[in-house]
């Protein structure tokens, strides 16, 4: 979320997309620390599950916005 409200300050398209593409490359960081914190049994496979598709919507929404840009 902080790298989608730096690039929205920017004030320029050009900037705002290269902040969303951070925040795409952030939201598949997140994933890969799931399946670690799933690893270690540190969260549940229904927590993991929820939180996967909640990532992967989160980062089609990404894509959307970069492409209406």
């Amino acid at each position: 979320m902080n790298n989608i409200a730096e690039g929205f300050e920017r004030k320029s398209n050009d900037e705002f997309k290269y902040f969303l593409f951070v925040a795409k490359g952030s939201s598949a960081e997140v994933r890969s620390m799931l399946y670690l914190a799933l690893e270690l049994d540190k969260i549940s496979k229904d927590d993991f599950d929820d939180l996967y598709r909640l990532l992967v919507d989160i980062s089609k929404l990404l894509s959307v916005l970069i492409k209406v840009l």
